[in-house]
């Protein structure tokens, strides 16, 4: 089976409080389908844990707008640690989630009148989209893009995950990655200069090359109509960079500790992975079991460090509550399951009291 990259799944987001950033999520974000809940521990990442296993508690969220998920994620086994100095452009790892909106003016009124703090006024980015930036109550920033690709009309002001943006420390060399890897290898924009639309750098003088991938051919799997299309835009600061976000602390900790993808043929992305110098850090082998999903993941580093995993599904809930499943191990590659399933994920919804 060759591998297909078939849209971001989630992004991973270490917090001290599950339930309390999830609420914020729900209202601000309307992250409020529940895919999953569950407590485990995590033996499989020990090289990123100190050595020890873990517990955590982890929750998958999505919106039925379309776009990718949350995976929010709290130790429970130990105090999660905070970065060293507040995030900023000129360091590497996942600066940032893009989030998608249907109107990024209404969503800036909508969010300001609900105590969110806007970080930027709205404007257009590189590519010629309205977006501004937002922080959650732990400081962790997110671009709000406007877009109109979406699996479910008039949801709300904001949809899911679109994308991240990566600052690294050597463009071509990352560029070769999120390309040959992930099937990053349509340009929508690449410029170098102060970046005017972004937060943190009135005043500043340090320049930067900006460039915004997406794929031109995305893979098909199960769950793509609902994750739909995805945009990587990679940050380099042009003096030399500063430390990298999770620089000596574990996953799991505090801000954005992944960037995860759905996939289809997991052996052969392993495969490439190995021809392109990235292997398999962390294999799952034939499959994980988080009691209400399970399947096999993976999980590569690119060139700074920063993680990619990737998830392929064997088993996930569609309606929890009606004890309602579906098998994907024997799907044929290449076929999306129908839209009025994955509607059915909205009985999921979870509602705040």
């Amino acid at each position: 089976m060759s591998a297909h990259i078939c849209g971001i799944q989630q992004v991973g987001i270490g917090v001290k409080d599950l339930h309390e950033y999830w609420k914020w999520y729900r209202e601000v974000f309307s992250m409020d389908i529940r895919i999953f809940e569950d407590a485990a521990e995590a033996p499989l990442m020990t090289q990123y844990t100190g050595g020890k296993v873990h517990k955590r508690v982890a929750a998958l969220a999505m919106n039925m707008r379309g776009g990718g998920g949350f995976e929010i994620w709290q130790y429970t086994s130990r105090q999660a640690a905070a970065p060293a100095s507040a995030i900023s452009l000129d360091k590497l790892g996942i600066l940032a989630v893009k989030m998608k909106s249907p109107d990024a003016t209404k969503a800036a009124e909508a969010f300001a009148q609900k105590g969110v703090r806007i970080l930027s006024p709205v404007q257009s980015n590189p590519a010629g989209a309205l977006h501004f930036w937002v922080c959650d109550p732990a400081g962790n920033w997110f671009d709000v893009e406007e877009s109109k690709e979406w699996f479910r009309e008039n949801e709300s002001l904001s949809g899911g995950a679109l994308g991240v943006v990566i600052g690294v420390s050597d463009m071509e060399r990352s560029m070769h990655f999120y390309k040959e890897m992930l099937g990053f290898d349509k340009v929508l924009a690449d410029l170098e200069g102060v970046p005017a639309d972004l937060p943190g750098v009135s005043g500043q003088k340090k320049a930067y090359r900006r460039v915004l991938l997406t794929q031109s051919k995305q893979g098909i799997g199960p769950f793509t109509p609902l994750l739909g299309s995805s945009h990587i835009e990679l940050l380099q600061c042009l003096e030399p960079p500063g430390e990298h976000v999770f620089a000596n602390r574990y996953w799991g900790d505090l801000g954005f500790i992944h960037l995860c993808f759905d996939v289809r043929g997991m052996e052969s992305l392993k495969e490439r992975g190995a021809s392109l110098g990235h292997p398999f850090t962390v294999d799952s082998a034939d499959s994980f079991d988080m009691g209400k999903a399970a399947g096999r993941f993976g999980y590569v580093e690119d060139p700074d460090g920063t993680l990619i995993e990737f998830v392929e599904t064997h088993k996930l809930p569609i309606v929890e509550k009606w004890g309602w499943y579906v098998d994907l191990r024997k799907r044929k590659q290449g076929k999306s399951l129908p839209k009025w399933l994955l509607n059915c994920f909205r009985f999921n919804r979870v509602k705040d009291s």
